[in-house]
């Protein structure tokens, strides 16, 4: 167990410790305003690290501090999902099951904005009773994404109402990282907790789903219903067997790692019995140092996002042992004379270190002490606190383009084609959920709405 944290010192003083941040939110811009995919977003991360060697002092500690990123429990975690995550979703898209189901969707009529909102309501449903935002987009996105397109539905829409489901689920369910965390660091009963969000929550995601209904922009369905029409396979039906063991195992509260492992053996089992598979279309090896098939094209095809997940950790390894996150707290909480200004300060230091990280309970467990202090000084009611402290979290996490929330849907979307593609940058305007959930909590804090002593 570390005892004592070395702090990285940078030339210019507290200028220099913003320099990695300046470069990767430089190129961020360039890479989004060029309508980049994932791999703009990996230059941006490596350019960043790279940048931090000319102003760090002690070199030996600002290499630490890349390696103790990378040593968080939760980068390991993300990385396995993204991999069996796409095996999963390879099996599942390669046996034609989401053209038979795009075919049966668009003969019932069920297409365009409908087809958006219901997913919405789906990915809200499956993301609260599992408690995980990321192994939501592991098991919904592989199937109701590119459903949603032959349907009719615009890709980035399709994706809005995927991420807005998940953060819904991520902000409101009793299980997730984020309302444990919330609860925990500010020593709030859960089940007040989540009774007491509700005030929030349901709000915003009624407003999303109105939002998708009146907003979605949808294409002609008519040339999809002929596509998947034609290529219909109903024994490809068999395939859903591996959503279903995942999001089961994910109820069972099994391991998000274990609960995709599983879906890939029953996947690989269900296909090759019902012939669906053969072993060379999932693993083969044709000589000249080559390998092939539909297991090693999944593996390969999340090197761009793998590579971005590496730099975006080794970064926040580098944030955390500068002191940012501090500053940013002791920065803000000076501020927090009132009641309404302590909440002020709340929702923008959780929201500056939820995008910076990228990881929302790592802002809150960040914050939560001194969240708790000067709430508790403010008379900020603790509820209330940890309200504040997830909601935050929930709107600038997912809206930022370079975390997981924007950057694992992009990476899956692409791997359906380039028509269906959606770029990182473009899921931010699309995600209601965390758009409505803004609005709420600025009406919230200046009204006073859900505040109570």
């Amino acid at each position: 167990m570390e005892q004592k944290v070395k702090r990285i010192a940078f030339r210019f003083g507290k200028f220099g410790k913003f320099v990695p941040l300046i470069v990767a939110a430089a190129m961020i811009l360039w890479a989004a305003f060029s309508q980049s995919n994932v791999n703009g977003y990996v230059l941006a991360f490596f350019a960043a690290l790279v940048a931090g060697v000319l102003f760090v002092k002690d070199e030996k500690a600002y290499g630490e501090a890349l390696v103790y990123g990378l040593s968080k429990p939760m980068f390991g975690v993300i990385v396995m999902a993204v991999i069996l995550a796409a095996i999963s979703g390879k099996l599942i898209s390669a046996s034609g099951v989401v053209q038979t189901i795009a075919a049966y969707v668009v003969a019932a009529g069920f297409t365009g904005k409908l087809f958006v909102a219901a997913s919405f309501l789906i990915t809200c449903l499956l993301a609260f009773a599992t408690g995980t935002s990321v192994g939501t987009y592991f098991v919904v996105i592989p199937i109701l994404f590119p459903v949603g397109v032959m349907a009719g539905a615009a890709p980035e829409y399709m994706i809005g109402a995927i991420v807005s489901g998940a953060a819904f689920g991520d902000n409101l369910g009793p299980i997730s990282d984020t309302t444990i965390a919330s609860s925990a660091t500010q020593h709030a009963d859960l089940g007040t907790v989540v009774k007491t969000r509700m005030r929030y929550s349901l709000p915003a995601a009624a407003g999303a789903l109105v939002l998708f209904l009146l907003l979605s922009r949808t294409t002609e369905a008519g040339e999809a219903a002929t596509v998947a029409a034609g290529e219909a396979h109903p024994l490809s039906l068999v395939m859903l067997v591996v959503p279903a063991v995942i999001i089961v195992l994910c109820l069972m509260k099994k391991h998000l790692i274990t609960a995709l492992s599983w879906g890939i053996l029953v996947g690989i089992a269900a296909g090759l019995l019902s012939g669906i598979y053969t072993v060379d279309k999932l693993i083969s090896f044709p000589g000249g140092f080559a390998v092939s098939g539909a297991i090693i094209e999944a593996i390969t095809g999340t090197a761009g996002t793998v590579a971005m997940l590496i730099a975006v950790f080794a970064l926040l390894g580098v944030v955390e042992r500068s002191g940012l996150f501090e500053d940013v707290g002791v920065f803000l909480s000076r501020f927090a004379k009132s009641e309404r200004s302590t909440e002020i300060a709340i929702v923008l230091s959780a929201g500056i270190l939820s995008m910076v990280t990228g990881v929302i309970s790592v802002a809150i467990v960040a914050l939560g002490d001194l969240v708790n202090e000067i709430g508790e000084k403010a008379g900020v009611y603790r509820y209330r606190r940890a309200n504040l402290l997830d909601c935050t979290g929930c709107v600038f996490c997912f809206l930022a383009p370079w975390t997981v929330h924007c950057v694992i849907p992009a990476q899956q979307s692409a791997q359906f084609g380039e028509g269906f593609a959606v770029t990182p940058a473009s899921i931010p305007l699309v995600n209601f959920y965390s758009l409505c959930m803004l609005g709420i909590l600025a009406v919230a804090v200046m009204t006073g709405y859900g505040r109570k002593h």
